[in-house]
């Protein structure tokens, strides 16, 4: 990415000093920890679901795009929807047994 991308400065006010630095409010992507060091919890939830029972992975500390591969790789296996937002994975379904031995078997050790 180029440092003088005029759409990162939209809407600040043009500078004439030559060493200034325009400062945005992206936040800086996390670094994905290794599979054997995130610590994962797994639990069912139906509350505020209309009744439906979904498995929640919980405890992924990495990038938005590494979650959203997790989660996808996890609701091919199962053969069910869901979804991967917030640092949470959604599986539709009670597959909490599974969605165990499935981390463990991509290297994600300490999972419960």
């Amino acid at each position: 990415m180029k440092d003088n991308d005029w759409k990162n400065r939209l809407g600040v006010v043009f500078s004439t000093a030559a060493d200034y630095v325009y400062q945005t409010d992206a936040e800086e992507e996390v670094k994905t920890l290794e599979a054997k060091e995130q610590k994962l919890r797994v639990r069912i939830e139906k509350n505020g679901r209309g009744g439906k029972t979904v498995t929640i992975v919980s405890g992924f500390i990495g990038s938005e795009t590494d979650l959203k591969e997790l989660g996808k790789s996890l609701k091919s296996k199962c053969g069910v929807g869901g979804s991967a937002k917030d640092g949470e994975v959604l599986v539709q379904g009670d597959f909490k047994q599974r969605v165990i031995e499935i981390l463990r078997a991509m290297g994600y050790t300490q999972t419960k």
